[in-house]
Protein backbone atom coordinates (compact mmCIF):
# COMPACT_ATOMS: atom_id res chain seq x y z
CA UNK A 1 0.00 0.00 0.00
CA UNK A 2 0.68 3.19 -0.13
CA UNK A 3 1.56 6.06 1.90
CA UNK A 4 1.81 9.88 1.50
CA UNK A 5 1.83 13.34 3.16
CA UNK A 6 -1.67 14.69 2.53
CA UNK A 7 -0.57 18.72 2.57
CA UNK A 8 1.23 17.38 -0.67
CA UNK A 9 -2.24 17.21 -2.41
CA UNK A 10 -4.43 20.55 -1.42
CA UNK A 11 -7.64 18.41 -3.33
CA UNK A 12 -7.02 15.30 -0.72
CA UNK A 13 -7.65 17.44 2.61
CA UNK A 14 -11.18 18.93 0.99
CA UNK A 15 -13.53 17.20 3.21
CA UNK A 16 -17.78 16.40 2.98
CA UNK A 17 -20.14 15.82 5.34
CA UNK A 18 -20.25 11.62 6.09
CA UNK A 19 -21.55 9.31 8.38
CA UNK A 20 -18.44 7.73 10.15
CA UNK A 21 -20.22 4.79 10.00
CA UNK A 22 -20.52 4.43 5.99
CA UNK A 23 -17.25 3.40 4.89
CA UNK A 24 -18.57 3.79 1.21
CA UNK A 25 -19.34 7.77 1.51
CA UNK A 26 -16.31 9.78 0.11
CA UNK A 27 -14.86 11.89 2.86
CA UNK A 28 -11.76 13.40 1.47
CA UNK A 29 -11.83 14.67 -2.39
CA UNK A 30 -9.53 11.98 -4.68
CA UNK A 31 -6.05 12.92 -4.85
CA UNK A 32 -5.01 14.34 -8.24
CA UNK A 33 -1.94 12.45 -8.92
CA UNK A 34 -2.15 10.87 -12.55
CA UNK A 35 0.98 9.11 -12.86
CA UNK A 36 3.58 7.14 -11.19
CA UNK A 37 6.07 9.92 -11.48
CA UNK A 38 3.59 12.47 -10.16
CA UNK A 39 2.97 10.11 -7.40
CA UNK A 40 7.07 9.95 -6.81
CA UNK A 41 6.40 13.74 -6.29
CA UNK A 42 4.23 13.96 -4.21
CA UNK A 43 6.09 11.69 -1.85
CA UNK A 44 4.00 8.77 -1.57
CA UNK A 45 5.41 5.86 0.11
CA UNK A 46 4.44 2.26 -0.17
CA UNK A 47 3.10 -0.65 2.51
CA UNK A 48 1.51 -3.69 2.74
CA UNK A 49 -2.12 -3.85 3.42
CA UNK A 50 -1.42 -5.85 6.67
CA UNK A 51 0.60 -2.48 7.12
CA UNK A 52 -1.41 -0.25 6.39
CA UNK A 53 -4.04 -2.10 8.72
CA UNK A 54 -1.65 -1.98 11.82
CA UNK A 55 -1.22 1.57 11.41
CA UNK A 56 -4.30 2.61 10.84
CA UNK A 57 -5.65 0.85 13.87
CA UNK A 58 -2.51 1.62 16.09
CA UNK A 59 -3.59 5.63 15.06
CA UNK A 60 -7.11 5.45 15.68
CA UNK A 61 -6.42 3.91 18.68
CA UNK A 62 -3.65 6.05 20.10
CA UNK A 63 -5.82 9.43 19.57
CA UNK A 64 -8.91 8.21 21.08
CA UNK A 65 -10.87 7.47 17.56
CA UNK A 66 -13.50 4.23 17.38
CA UNK A 67 -12.35 1.86 15.12
CA UNK A 68 -15.18 0.23 15.15
CA UNK A 69 -18.78 2.61 14.51
CA UNK A 70 -21.94 1.04 15.04
CA UNK A 71 -20.66 -2.16 17.18
CA UNK A 72 -22.22 -2.80 20.18
CA UNK A 73 -21.94 -5.01 22.59
CA UNK A 74 -17.99 -6.59 21.91
CA UNK A 75 -16.19 -3.70 23.32
CA UNK A 76 -14.22 -6.18 25.97
CA UNK A 77 -14.41 -9.13 24.29
CA UNK A 78 -14.72 -9.55 20.89
CA UNK A 79 -13.02 -6.49 19.30
CA UNK A 80 -9.56 -6.81 21.75
CA UNK A 81 -9.11 -9.81 20.01
CA UNK A 82 -9.94 -8.69 16.48
CA UNK A 83 -7.37 -5.83 17.61
CA UNK A 84 -4.59 -7.98 18.41
CA UNK A 85 -4.89 -10.32 15.12
CA UNK A 86 -4.95 -7.26 13.38
CA UNK A 87 -1.74 -5.95 14.74
CA UNK A 88 -0.22 -9.62 14.30
CA UNK A 89 -1.25 -9.31 10.70
CA UNK A 90 -3.27 -12.83 11.16
CA UNK A 91 -6.14 -13.82 8.54
CA UNK A 92 -9.36 -13.88 10.84
CA UNK A 93 -12.29 -16.58 10.76
CA UNK A 94 -15.55 -14.95 13.04
CA UNK A 95 -17.88 -18.29 14.76
CA UNK A 96 -20.96 -17.77 16.19
CA UNK A 97 -24.01 -18.42 16.22
CA UNK A 98 -26.65 -16.01 13.81
CA UNK A 99 -27.01 -12.52 14.28
CA UNK A 100 -24.53 -11.53 16.44
CA UNK A 101 -22.90 -8.94 13.89
CA UNK A 102 -20.10 -10.99 12.35
CA UNK A 103 -20.46 -9.75 8.56
CA UNK A 104 -21.13 -6.46 10.58
CA UNK A 105 -17.76 -6.80 12.17
CA UNK A 106 -16.09 -7.82 9.06
CA UNK A 107 -17.21 -4.95 6.73
CA UNK A 108 -16.15 -2.65 9.24
CA UNK A 109 -12.72 -3.71 8.28
CA UNK A 110 -12.82 -1.11 5.44
CA UNK A 111 -12.67 1.44 7.82
CA UNK A 112 -9.14 0.68 8.60
CA UNK A 113 -7.64 0.82 5.01
CA UNK A 114 -6.86 4.10 3.46
CA UNK A 115 -9.81 6.21 2.14
CA UNK A 116 -7.99 6.29 -1.75
CA UNK A 117 -4.85 3.83 -2.54
CA UNK A 118 -3.41 4.64 -6.22
CA UNK A 119 -3.71 1.81 -8.55
CA UNK A 120 -2.09 0.76 -12.03
CA UNK A 121 -4.65 1.69 -14.38
CA UNK A 122 -6.18 -0.75 -16.84
CA UNK A 123 -5.12 -4.31 -14.51
CA UNK A 124 -7.38 -6.83 -13.48
CA UNK A 125 -5.57 -6.82 -10.48
CA UNK A 126 -5.48 -3.16 -9.59
CA UNK A 127 -1.63 -3.24 -8.97
CA UNK A 128 0.46 -1.42 -6.43
CA UNK A 129 2.30 1.00 -9.15
CA UNK A 130 5.68 0.86 -7.37
CA UNK A 131 4.98 -3.01 -7.41
CA UNK A 132 3.54 -4.50 -10.02
CA UNK A 133 2.87 -8.49 -9.65
CA UNK A 134 1.87 -9.68 -13.28
CA UNK A 135 4.03 -10.26 -16.26
CA UNK A 136 2.06 -7.59 -18.23
CA UNK A 137 1.99 -5.10 -15.46
CA UNK A 138 5.71 -5.59 -15.05
CA UNK A 139 6.15 -5.03 -18.80
CA UNK A 140 4.14 -1.78 -18.77
CA UNK A 141 6.12 -0.38 -15.92
CA UNK A 142 9.45 -0.69 -17.56
CA UNK A 143 8.49 0.52 -21.08
CA UNK A 144 6.51 3.74 -19.99
CA UNK A 145 8.42 4.58 -16.38
CA UNK A 146 7.05 7.33 -14.86
CA UNK A 147 4.33 7.90 -17.30
CA UNK A 148 2.63 4.92 -16.31
CA UNK A 149 -0.77 5.87 -15.60
CA UNK A 150 -2.90 5.71 -12.36
CA UNK A 151 -6.24 5.53 -11.37
CA UNK A 152 -7.70 5.60 -7.82
CA UNK A 153 -9.46 3.50 -5.97
CA UNK A 154 -11.96 4.31 -2.60
CA UNK A 155 -11.25 1.80 0.36
CA UNK A 156 -14.62 0.62 -0.31
CA UNK A 157 -13.95 -0.71 -4.01
CA UNK A 158 -11.38 -2.82 -1.95
CA UNK A 159 -13.33 -5.08 0.29
CA UNK A 160 -14.67 -7.80 -1.66
CA UNK A 161 -18.00 -10.14 0.01
CA UNK A 162 -18.25 -13.56 -0.66
CA UNK A 163 -21.09 -15.67 0.27
CA UNK A 164 -20.25 -19.44 0.51
CA UNK A 165 -22.53 -21.36 -1.70
CA UNK A 166 -22.49 -25.08 -2.87
CA UNK A 167 -22.25 -24.30 -6.22
CA UNK A 168 -19.18 -21.79 -6.10
CA UNK A 169 -16.26 -23.31 -8.36
CA UNK A 170 -12.39 -22.59 -8.78
CA UNK A 171 -13.10 -20.70 -11.55
CA UNK A 172 -15.65 -18.20 -9.16
CA UNK A 173 -12.94 -18.18 -6.38
CA UNK A 174 -9.62 -18.04 -7.87
CA UNK A 175 -9.84 -18.66 -11.93
CA UNK A 176 -9.68 -19.92 -15.26
CA UNK A 177 -8.56 -20.57 -18.26
CA UNK A 178 -10.82 -17.63 -20.63
CA UNK A 179 -11.59 -19.58 -23.77
CA UNK A 180 -12.41 -15.71 -25.90
CA UNK A 181 -8.97 -14.98 -24.91
CA UNK A 182 -7.43 -18.29 -26.21
CA UNK A 183 -9.95 -17.59 -29.16
CA UNK A 184 -8.28 -14.46 -29.75
CA UNK A 185 -4.78 -16.15 -30.89
CA UNK A 186 -3.15 -16.82 -27.30
CA UNK A 187 -1.78 -19.87 -26.79
CA UNK A 188 -2.96 -22.29 -23.98
CA UNK A 189 0.57 -21.51 -22.13
CA UNK A 190 0.46 -18.12 -22.11
CA UNK A 191 -0.36 -16.61 -18.66
CA UNK A 192 -3.14 -13.86 -20.25
CA UNK A 193 -5.36 -16.10 -21.21
CA UNK A 194 -6.04 -16.26 -17.51
CA UNK A 195 -9.51 -15.33 -16.16
CA UNK A 196 -9.10 -14.06 -12.24
CA UNK A 197 -11.38 -15.06 -9.75
CA UNK A 198 -12.54 -13.07 -6.64
CA UNK A 199 -9.65 -13.42 -4.36
CA UNK A 200 -6.98 -12.93 -6.87
CA UNK A 201 -8.24 -10.05 -8.15
CA UNK A 202 -9.22 -8.52 -4.26
CA UNK A 203 -5.16 -7.68 -4.25
CA UNK A 204 -4.41 -4.89 -2.03
CA UNK A 205 -7.64 -5.95 -0.38
CA UNK A 206 -9.93 -7.33 2.00
CA UNK A 207 -11.91 -10.79 1.21
CA UNK A 208 -14.74 -11.61 3.12
CA UNK A 209 -15.96 -15.18 3.16
CA UNK A 210 -19.47 -15.70 4.99
CA UNK A 211 -20.39 -18.77 6.15
CA UNK A 212 -17.43 -20.27 5.08
CA UNK A 213 -18.49 -24.18 6.06
CA UNK A 214 -20.76 -23.91 3.42
CA UNK A 215 -18.03 -23.51 0.60
CA UNK A 216 -17.24 -27.26 -1.14
CA UNK A 217 -13.96 -29.12 0.35
CA UNK A 218 -12.34 -28.84 -3.21
CA UNK A 219 -12.98 -24.99 -2.88
CA UNK A 220 -11.48 -25.03 0.32
CA UNK A 221 -8.39 -26.32 -0.90
CA UNK A 222 -8.04 -24.10 -3.56
CA UNK A 223 -7.91 -21.41 -0.98
CA UNK A 224 -4.51 -23.20 0.81
CA UNK A 225 -2.00 -21.64 -1.30
CA UNK A 226 -3.53 -18.80 -1.71
CA UNK A 227 -3.09 -17.83 2.21
CA UNK A 228 0.27 -19.56 3.06
CA UNK A 229 2.49 -19.54 -0.18
CA UNK A 230 0.88 -16.34 -1.84
CA UNK A 231 0.15 -18.07 -4.87
CA UNK A 232 -2.26 -19.39 -7.75
CA UNK A 233 -2.49 -22.58 -9.26
CA UNK A 234 -5.42 -22.50 -11.96
CA UNK A 235 -5.48 -25.54 -14.44
CA UNK A 236 -1.42 -26.66 -14.36
CA UNK A 237 -0.47 -22.91 -14.14
CA UNK A 238 1.56 -21.91 -11.00
CA UNK A 239 1.77 -17.99 -11.06
CA UNK A 240 3.80 -17.11 -8.76
CA UNK A 241 1.98 -13.81 -8.12
CA UNK A 242 3.11 -12.31 -4.38
CA UNK A 243 -1.08 -11.36 -3.32
CA UNK A 244 -1.38 -8.84 -0.67
CA UNK A 245 -4.76 -9.76 0.40
CA UNK A 246 -6.24 -10.24 3.98
CA UNK A 247 -8.56 -13.46 4.08
CA UNK A 248 -11.35 -13.05 6.58
CA UNK A 249 -14.53 -15.25 7.33
CA UNK A 250 -17.44 -15.92 8.95
CA UNK A 251 -19.40 -19.49 10.67
CA UNK A 252 -21.70 -20.85 12.43
CA UNK A 253 -19.80 -23.13 14.89
CA UNK A 254 -22.85 -26.04 14.09
CA UNK A 255 -21.93 -25.93 10.52
CA UNK A 256 -19.28 -27.98 11.25
CA UNK A 257 -21.14 -30.85 11.92
CA UNK A 258 -24.84 -29.87 9.85
CA UNK A 259 -24.14 -28.29 7.09
CA UNK A 260 -20.35 -29.08 5.98
CA UNK A 261 -16.86 -28.12 7.76
CA UNK A 262 -13.99 -26.06 7.91
CA UNK A 263 -11.39 -28.04 6.41
CA UNK A 264 -8.45 -28.53 9.26
CA UNK A 265 -5.61 -27.38 7.02
CA UNK A 266 -7.62 -24.19 6.51
CA UNK A 267 -8.17 -23.87 9.71
CA UNK A 268 -4.53 -24.32 10.51
CA UNK A 269 -4.20 -21.49 8.18
CA UNK A 270 -6.19 -18.66 9.75
CA UNK A 271 -4.01 -16.92 12.38
CA UNK A 272 -6.96 -15.71 14.83
CA UNK A 273 -10.06 -17.88 15.37
CA UNK A 274 -12.49 -16.11 17.75
CA UNK A 275 -15.49 -16.59 19.26
CA UNK A 276 -18.40 -13.75 18.75
CA UNK A 277 -21.98 -13.78 20.84
CA UNK A 278 -24.80 -11.83 21.31
CA UNK A 279 -24.95 -8.51 23.17
CA UNK A 280 -24.19 -9.03 27.22
CA UNK A 281 -25.83 -6.06 28.21
CA UNK A 282 -29.43 -5.18 27.84
CA UNK A 283 -28.26 -1.91 26.66
CA UNK A 284 -26.48 -2.58 24.11
CA UNK A 285 -29.23 -4.52 22.67
CA UNK A 286 -31.33 -2.04 22.72
CA UNK A 287 -28.53 0.08 20.93
CA UNK A 288 -28.35 -2.75 17.96
CA UNK A 289 -32.33 -2.27 17.90
CA UNK A 290 -32.32 1.66 17.49
CA UNK A 291 -29.46 1.07 14.76
CA UNK A 292 -30.78 -1.14 12.65
CA UNK A 293 -34.17 -0.93 12.55
CA UNK A 294 -36.09 1.32 10.44
CA UNK A 295 -39.27 2.16 12.06
CA UNK A 296 -42.40 3.54 10.39
CA UNK A 297 -43.71 5.38 13.75
CA UNK A 298 -42.59 5.94 16.74
CA UNK A 299 -41.26 3.15 19.28
CA UNK A 300 -40.92 4.24 23.10
CA UNK A 301 -37.71 3.35 24.36
CA UNK A 302 -39.65 1.29 26.99
CA UNK A 303 -41.17 -1.14 24.31
CA UNK A 304 -37.69 -1.38 22.91
CA UNK A 305 -36.48 -2.08 25.83
CA UNK A 306 -39.33 -4.88 26.20
CA UNK A 307 -38.85 -6.62 23.05
CA UNK A 308 -35.01 -6.55 23.64
CA UNK A 309 -36.00 -8.12 27.27
CA UNK A 310 -38.15 -10.79 25.58
CA UNK A 311 -35.38 -12.24 22.96
CA UNK A 312 -32.58 -12.53 26.06
CA UNK A 313 -35.12 -14.44 27.68
CA UNK A 314 -36.18 -16.47 24.39
CA UNK A 315 -32.16 -17.15 24.52
CA UNK A 316 -32.30 -18.48 28.12
CA UNK A 317 -35.34 -20.60 27.35
CA UNK A 318 -35.22 -24.58 27.58
CA UNK A 319 -37.87 -24.57 25.04
CA UNK A 320 -36.00 -22.86 21.84
CA UNK A 321 -32.84 -24.49 20.16
CA UNK A 322 -30.27 -22.72 21.50
CA UNK A 323 -27.78 -23.91 19.03
CA UNK A 324 -29.17 -22.17 16.45
CA UNK A 325 -29.62 -19.13 18.44
CA UNK A 326 -32.20 -16.00 18.29
CA UNK A 327 -31.23 -13.55 15.82
CA UNK A 328 -30.46 -9.69 16.46
CA UNK A 329 -32.68 -9.39 13.45
CA UNK A 330 -35.49 -10.97 15.74
CA UNK A 331 -35.63 -7.84 17.68
CA UNK A 332 -34.90 -5.70 14.72
CA UNK A 333 -37.77 -7.24 13.14
CA UNK A 334 -39.91 -6.90 16.04
CA UNK A 335 -39.53 -3.20 16.46
CA UNK A 336 -40.00 -2.96 12.76
CA UNK A 337 -43.62 -4.78 13.01
CA UNK A 338 -45.27 -3.10 16.18
CA UNK A 339 -43.90 0.37 14.32
CA UNK A 340 -46.46 -1.09 11.58
CA UNK A 341 -49.22 -1.72 14.28
CA UNK A 342 -49.03 1.68 15.31
CA UNK A 343 -48.72 3.27 11.83
CA UNK A 344 -52.05 1.05 10.59
CA UNK A 345 -53.85 2.06 13.66
CA UNK A 346 -53.13 5.93 13.32
CA UNK A 347 -54.11 5.38 10.02
CA UNK A 348 -57.58 3.51 10.26
CA UNK A 349 -58.68 5.75 13.44
CA UNK A 350 -57.92 9.12 11.97
CA UNK A 351 -60.28 8.90 9.22
CA UNK A 352 -63.17 7.61 11.96
CA UNK A 353 -62.28 10.89 14.09
CA UNK A 354 -61.68 13.23 11.18
CA UNK A 355 -65.45 12.64 10.46
CA UNK A 356 -66.54 12.57 13.61
CA UNK A 357 -64.03 14.03 16.33
CA UNK A 358 -64.16 13.52 19.71
CA UNK A 359 -61.16 14.66 21.55
CA UNK A 360 -61.79 18.15 21.96
CA UNK A 361 -64.82 17.17 24.58
CA UNK A 362 -62.65 17.69 27.69
CA UNK A 363 -59.49 18.73 28.60
CA UNK A 364 -58.51 16.92 31.43
CA UNK A 365 -54.76 16.53 32.91
CA UNK A 366 -54.79 13.04 31.10
CA UNK A 367 -54.86 14.51 27.67
CA UNK A 368 -52.53 15.72 25.18
CA UNK A 369 -51.81 19.54 25.16
CA UNK A 370 -54.41 21.77 22.70
CA UNK A 371 -54.18 20.94 19.42
CA UNK A 372 -55.97 21.47 16.52
CA UNK A 373 -58.88 19.32 15.38
CA UNK A 374 -58.28 15.46 14.55
CA UNK A 375 -58.69 16.43 10.66
CA UNK A 376 -56.06 18.30 10.86
CA UNK A 377 -53.29 16.25 12.32
CA UNK A 378 -50.98 14.16 10.36
CA UNK A 379 -52.25 10.55 11.05
CA UNK A 380 -48.25 9.71 11.04
CA UNK A 381 -47.45 12.09 13.32
CA UNK A 382 -50.24 10.57 15.92
CA UNK A 383 -48.33 6.81 14.82
CA UNK A 384 -47.20 6.08 18.39
CA UNK A 385 -46.59 2.13 19.28
CA UNK A 386 -48.10 1.62 22.73
CA UNK A 387 -48.35 -2.11 24.63
CA UNK A 388 -51.19 -3.38 22.72
CA UNK A 389 -49.10 -3.53 19.67
CA UNK A 390 -46.87 -6.10 21.04
CA UNK A 391 -48.99 -8.90 20.92
CA UNK A 392 -49.19 -8.63 16.87
CA UNK A 393 -45.33 -10.00 17.30
CA UNK A 394 -46.03 -13.51 18.17
CA UNK A 395 -47.85 -14.89 15.32
CA UNK A 396 -45.33 -13.05 12.12
CA UNK A 397 -42.40 -13.85 13.71
CA UNK A 398 -42.63 -17.36 15.13
CA UNK A 399 -40.76 -19.28 12.65
CA UNK A 400 -37.41 -17.10 13.15
CA UNK A 401 -36.83 -18.95 16.04
CA UNK A 402 -36.23 -22.77 16.35
CA UNK A 403 -37.83 -24.70 19.30
CA UNK A 404 -37.18 -28.00 20.82
CA UNK A 405 -39.04 -30.74 18.65
CA UNK A 406 -40.72 -31.42 22.38
CA UNK A 407 -42.43 -28.17 22.45
CA UNK A 408 -44.07 -29.28 18.91
CA UNK A 409 -48.11 -27.24 18.70
CA UNK A 410 -46.87 -24.91 22.06
CA UNK A 411 -44.36 -22.12 19.89
CA UNK A 412 -47.13 -19.57 20.80
CA UNK A 413 -47.50 -20.42 24.38
CA UNK A 414 -43.90 -20.02 24.63
CA UNK A 415 -43.45 -16.94 22.83
CA UNK A 416 -46.42 -15.22 24.44
CA UNK A 417 -45.04 -16.38 28.26
CA UNK A 418 -41.44 -14.96 27.30
CA UNK A 419 -43.50 -11.63 26.02
CA UNK A 420 -45.33 -11.52 29.09
CA UNK A 421 -42.19 -11.55 31.59
CA UNK A 422 -40.23 -9.37 29.26
CA UNK A 423 -43.39 -6.63 30.01
CA UNK A 424 -43.57 -7.57 33.43
CA UNK A 425 -39.92 -6.78 34.16
CA UNK A 426 -40.07 -3.87 31.96
CA UNK A 427 -43.45 -2.33 33.89
CA UNK A 428 -41.43 -3.07 37.15
CA UNK A 429 -38.19 -1.11 36.76
CA UNK A 430 -39.43 1.32 34.86
CA UNK A 431 -42.11 2.18 37.27
CA UNK A 432 -40.71 1.16 40.36
CA UNK A 433 -41.41 3.62 43.40
CA UNK A 434 -44.83 5.15 42.00
CA UNK A 435 -48.21 3.76 43.98
CA UNK A 436 -50.20 2.89 41.89
CA UNK A 437 -52.83 1.97 44.44
CA UNK A 438 -55.25 4.94 43.12
CA UNK A 439 -55.17 3.47 39.73
CA UNK A 440 -56.70 -0.17 40.84
CA UNK A 441 -58.95 1.68 43.14
CA UNK A 442 -60.75 3.65 40.34
CA UNK A 443 -61.55 -0.04 38.77
CA UNK A 444 -64.36 -0.41 41.28
CA UNK A 445 -65.53 -3.75 39.69
CA UNK A 446 -67.86 -2.16 37.31
CA UNK A 447 -65.74 -0.16 35.58
CA UNK A 448 -63.44 -1.12 32.53
CA UNK A 449 -61.38 0.83 29.87
CA UNK A 450 -60.41 -0.67 26.10
CA UNK A 451 -57.42 -0.37 24.32
CA UNK A 452 -56.58 -2.03 21.07
CA UNK A 453 -55.72 -1.61 17.58
CA UNK A 454 -58.97 0.47 16.97
CA UNK A 455 -58.26 2.99 19.80
CA UNK A 456 -57.12 5.96 19.40
CA UNK A 457 -54.08 7.61 22.11
CA UNK A 458 -56.85 9.95 22.28
CA UNK A 459 -59.85 8.19 23.07
CA UNK A 460 -57.45 5.88 25.42
CA UNK A 461 -56.88 9.37 27.57
CA UNK A 462 -60.06 10.18 27.45
CA UNK A 463 -61.42 6.69 28.57
CA UNK A 464 -58.98 7.11 31.89
CA UNK A 465 -61.25 7.16 35.10
CA UNK A 466 -60.17 10.17 37.00
CA UNK A 467 -58.51 9.25 40.48
CA UNK A 468 -58.13 10.73 43.36
CA UNK A 469 -54.13 11.43 43.01
CA UNK A 470 -54.68 13.78 40.23
CA UNK A 471 -50.64 13.19 39.55
CA UNK A 472 -50.56 9.92 39.10
CA UNK A 473 -51.20 9.88 35.40
CA UNK A 474 -48.50 13.00 34.84
CA UNK A 475 -45.80 11.13 37.02
CA UNK A 476 -46.34 8.29 35.29
CA UNK A 477 -45.67 10.32 31.72
CA UNK A 478 -43.08 11.88 33.48
CA UNK A 479 -40.84 9.04 34.21
CA UNK A 480 -41.33 7.50 31.00
CA UNK A 481 -40.01 11.25 29.19
CA UNK A 482 -44.09 11.12 27.54
CA UNK A 483 -44.66 14.15 26.10
CA UNK A 484 -47.50 13.68 23.14
CA UNK A 485 -50.77 12.21 23.49
CA UNK A 486 -49.63 9.07 21.73
CA UNK A 487 -46.74 8.87 24.41
CA UNK A 488 -48.70 9.62 27.28
CA UNK A 489 -50.85 6.87 26.33
CA UNK A 490 -48.27 4.39 25.81
CA UNK A 491 -46.94 4.90 29.41
CA UNK A 492 -50.48 4.73 31.23
CA UNK A 493 -50.99 1.30 28.96
CA UNK A 494 -47.59 0.37 30.65
CA UNK A 495 -48.56 0.95 34.09
CA UNK A 496 -52.15 -0.91 33.04
CA UNK A 497 -50.28 -4.00 31.76
CA UNK A 498 -47.64 -3.85 34.82
CA UNK A 499 -50.95 -3.83 37.13
CA UNK A 500 -52.44 -7.07 34.90
CA UNK A 501 -49.58 -8.86 35.12
CA UNK A 502 -48.99 -8.81 38.90
CA UNK A 503 -52.79 -9.92 39.43
CA UNK A 504 -53.66 -5.96 40.73
CA UNK A 505 -56.28 -6.28 37.60
CA UNK A 506 -57.71 -8.15 34.78
CA UNK A 507 -57.76 -7.98 31.45
CA UNK A 508 -59.87 -9.95 28.73
CA UNK A 509 -58.81 -9.89 25.04
CA UNK A 510 -60.01 -10.59 21.51
CA UNK A 511 -60.93 -9.29 18.63
CA UNK A 512 -57.73 -6.87 18.33
CA UNK A 513 -58.66 -5.16 21.81
CA UNK A 514 -57.74 -5.37 25.23
CA UNK A 515 -60.34 -4.39 28.28
CA UNK A 516 -58.83 -3.62 31.71
CA UNK A 517 -61.00 -3.87 34.62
Amino acid sequence: MTTFDESQDPAATTATAASAADLTTVTTAKPTSATLGELRAAGYGTRTLREELRDNLLAKLADGTDPWPGLHGFESTVLPQVERALIAGHDIVLLGERGQGKSRLLRALTGLLDEWSPAIADTDLSEDPFHPVTGGARARAEREGDALPVVWRHRAERFVEKLATPDTSVADVIGDVDPMRVAEGRSLGDPETIHFGLVPRAHRGIVAINELPDLAERIQVALLNVMEERDVQIRGYVLRLPLDVLVVASANPEDYTNRGRIITPLKDRFGAEIRTHYPLDLTDEVAVVRQEAHLTAEVPDHLIEILARFTRGLRESPAIDQSSGVSARFTIAAAETVAAAARHRATVTHRRLSVSPTAEASATSTERPAEESAGSVDPAAEAVARPVDLVTILDVLRGKVEFEPGEEGRERDVLEYGLRVATAEAARERLAGIDLGPLVLAFDGDRTLVTGEHVSAREFLDELPELDDADLYDEIAGRLDAESAGERAAAIELALEGLYLSRKLSKVTGEGQAVYG
